[in-house]
């Protein structure tokens, strides 16, 4: 257990918690080392045992090793901002959803309440399994998400949450100028603001 991490842009626990918690981040300066299917596979397994109500597992991740036939849709679906540097990253995923499931014995399906919910845990679990594995993981909003459900011919009832630059941490020097001061890891607001015993406290 550990209350720091140590470094530029140092973060501090409130309370003890594993390093892994602390040392995660999403840089934006990726090398442009490859990763090999396997290794990102490895990766993916982490976010398979993420919790899920009902066992539902709504979470659907497709993924792009850069330098493939599907590399350039994805790219392409990025707003220029972050297609800059997730240009060098090794792989992109899509995170999305199912939003149904069919109940044992049903016929019709049904929808699925918790399945956004369960994909962020499932995008959790891969972060922290990257760190562990010597890669960086870098989740984006910023992204046309008609350009990339047509990238990924997403079925219906579904959706498309979040795209996630996979790569090894690179040198900040190769970033444009108003993205390098940014690259470190982003401080936490106290627990004490998000987390409350009982009640949310009144308002101010």
């Amino acid at each position: 257990m550990t209350t720091t991490n140590k470094g530029p842009g140092a973060r501090v626990a409130d309370h003890p918690v594993e390093e892994i918690f602390l040392s995660r981040w999403s840089p934006r300066a990726f090398e442009e080392t490859p990763i090999s299917e396997d290794e990102l596979l490895s990766l993916l397994e982490a976010s398979r045992w993420a919790p899920s109500g009902g066992n539902v597992q709504p979470w659907r991740f497709v993924y792009a090793i850069r330098g493939d036939a599907f590399w350039p849709k994805l790219l392409d679906s990025l707003v220029p901002s972050n297609r800059v540097w997730a240009s060098h990253a090794a792989a992109l995923i899509a995170v999305t959803s199912n939003t149904q499931f069919l109940r044992p014995g049903a016929t019709e399906p049904s929808t699925t309440p918790s399945h956004a919910f369960d994909a962020g845990a499932a995008w959790g679990y891969l972060a922290l399994q990257a760190t562990l594995a010597g890669w960086a993981a870098h989740a984006m909003g910023g992204f046309e998400k008609e350009v990339a459900a047509a990238a990924i011919e997403l079925p219906a009832n579904h959706v498309i949450h979040a795209m996630v630059a996979i790569g090894k941490r690179g040198d900040p020097q190769s970033l444009p100028e108003p993205l390098r001061g940014r690259e470190t890891p982003t401080p936490r607001k106290p627990l004490a603001e998000t987390t409350f015993h009982g009640t949310f406290p009144p308002s101010k």
